[in-house]
């Protein structure tokens, strides 16, 4: 009588498993050392910023073109309308309040946009802010 000899089956697959468990580790190394290695020696006193999130969607916007045609939201006023359509506008229940955005074109003169800002506290405005384009990672 013959006996079988019982052989022990051939591993013909890789285990990948510990090759991903160092693979994960070093991504995990490289993602906590890699911004310590962007920043500069110098000593720097970084400044405080306080961001906002999010403002309400009850603004009330000044848009001034490049042309000097000046807007309160969608209604088109003149130089000399604006303080009375804003003042107008910020009467309206619930809007006494409301951010005050003035939105110019980077070609209109500083002192147009002063005027803007003068016009919008005359009219009772208590909060503005100056609408900006946020860049797009560029430094400068």
């Amino acid at each position: 009588m013959r006996t079988r000899v019982h052989r022990p089956e051939l591993i013909t697959k890789v285990n990948v498993t510990p090759i991903i468990d160092v693979a994960l580790v070093l991504v995990i190394i490289l993602l906590v050392t890699a911004p310590m290695m962007s920043v500069s020696n110098l000593p720097v006193d970084l400044p405080q910023a306080k961001t906002r999130e999010a403002e309400d969607q009850r603004n009330v916007c000044i848009t001034i073109s490049a042309s000097g045609e000046i807007a309160v939201d969608d209604r088109t006023v003149g130089t000399v309308g604006l303080e009375p359509a804003l003042a107008l506008r910020l009467a309206e229940p619930g809007n006494h309040d409301v951010l005050v955005v003035v939105r110019a074109d980077q070609g209109v003169p500083f002192a147009t946009v002063r005027h803007a800002l003068d016009e919008a506290r005359a009219a009772g405005a208590k909060r503005l802010a100056i609408a900006t384009r946020q860049r797009g990672g560029e430094h400068r």
